[in-house]
């Protein structure tokens, strides 16, 4: 263990010595003195009790007691109790995600039932065991299938989210591949690796899913499928916030990727299987692992993609305990009293851009953001202002009845 004891300073003296300086304070000479901080001008500490109550005082400041319509790929919904008191269990706890191939197989099991659950509601072959974020999973969809085409040039449309557009921009352009955006997608599409759309889009539109003569990525909010049928395509990605993840100021979240089978190899991450043990009792183990840390870096499918175990623990808790019949009944919800309030809406002269919408959809106002100072001032979230006249507006199974009828009210 001497190798962890602080050194003293005839080892600190001998260590200069050896790499030609006079002092630990030479080290440091090249950083210009504005950028040193000498001096912290930190506080006398505080006892236990004083913390407390200070920490609970900033607390204080933040404001969470609005009625919230806004979304924008992050949604308020309900989330039972009991999820948190399993996820935090003590055998959970990591402080790093785990990706060891030797996980306990409490661990995997776990990542096992979540990749059975995606691909169920997606209906596609195999998913894997989640990625950061909705953001990074369409990143590496495109990236998976320039690999597979062989074709550096990709389509992505123009509805997306921004947020997603930012960290395609920068995967693409570190990978050398040509991004393409689109508004109506183009004839053929033969010359690309891939046409990637998101549905509901960043609106709330529901879109029709084009015809392509590539292979086709859909980027899509999983509690959609609760009441709507899945998408035909190759690849679909997406996040899993809304699957028992609190809104948390934006996170963390975790993202899912689900592909036909003949694409599995592709998949960036790992995937959990089951089997049998040598004495023919079922376990789990990591059946693919595709990272650097696995394989030869040079077939890595991903050296920056890593795995959110804890917030798919989460996703999967609230599945289990929601049911079939509790995540058809939120999703139902959600819609229902979306579509009530764009009819309210409607009633008062407000009108709603979308055609087809689940729970998220744009309104006209006179003023964009003079309505969404009213709605705040009376303990209203109103939703995204995009522009001088446009605000995205998102409902859950929160919003109460009475939540609309305010909101109606104000506006």
């Amino acid at each position: 263990m001497k190798n962890f004891l602080v050194h003293n300073d005839s080892v600190k003296k001998a260590m200069c010595e050896e790499i030609g300086i006079s002092g630990v304070e030479d080290l440091f000479k090249k950083i210009p003195a504005k950028a040193l901080m000498n001096n912290f001008d930190l506080a006398e500490g505080i006892s236990e009790m004083e913390l407390q109550k200070h920490i609970k005082s900033l607390a204080k400041r933040n404001k969470t007691d609005y009625i919230n319509f806004m979304g924008v790929g992050s949604y308020n919904k309900f989330i039972p109790a009991c999820i948190s008191q399993v996820a935090q269990r003590f055998e959970f706890s990591t402080a790093y995600t785990p990706y060891q191939p030797e996980i306990s197989q409490g661990t995997l099991q776990i990542m096992y039932e979540f990749q059975t659950m995606i691909c169920r509601l997606t209906g596609m072959d195999v998913a894997n065991a989640t990625v950061y974020d909705a953001a990074t999973a369409c990143a590496e969809a495109i990236l998976m299938t320039v690999r597979i085409k062989k074709i550096d040039k990709v389509l992505v449309s123009n509805q997306l989210n921004p947020e997603y557009k930012k960290v395609i921009e920068t995967y693409t352009h570190a990978n050398s591949v040509k991004v393409e955006w689109f508004d109506h997608i183009p004839d053929n599409t033969a010359d690309y690796s891939c046409v990637l759309i998101q549905t509901p889009d960043f609106y709330g539109e529901i879109l029709k899913v084009p015809q392509v003569n590539t292979l086709l990525v859909v980027c899509t909010d999983i509690s959609t499928l609760s009441i709507l049928k899945p998408v035909e395509c190759d690849i679909m990605v997406g996040d899993i916030q809304t699957l028992g993840i609190p809104v948390s100021f934006g996170g963390p979240t975790a993202g899912f990727m689900a592909c036909k089978e003949k694409y599995m190899r592709q998949l960036p991450g790992r995937l959990a299987g089951r089997t049998v043990d040598a004495e023919g009792n079922q376990a789990f183990t990591l059946t693919l692992q595709t990272r650097e840390q696995h394989i030869k870096r040079e077939k890595a499918t991903s050296n920056i993609c890593s795995n959110q175990a804890l917030v798919g623990l989460c996703a999967t808790l609230y599945l289990s305990v929601m049911g079939e019949n509790g995540f058809k009944q939120a999703g139902y919800l959600c819609a229902k009293q979306a579509h009530k309030l764009s009819k309210k809406l409607a009633e008062k002269g407000i009108k709603t851009l979308n055609k087809n919408f689940f729970n998220e959809f744009v309104i006209e106002v006179k003023d964009a953001e003079k309505t969404l100072e009213i709605l705040k001032t009376a303990g209203i979230i109103g939703g995204l202002k995009l522009d001088k006249n446009k605000i995205l507006v998102a409902v859950t199974e929160m919003i109460s009845d009475d939540d609309i009828e305010k909101y109606i009210r104000h506006i």
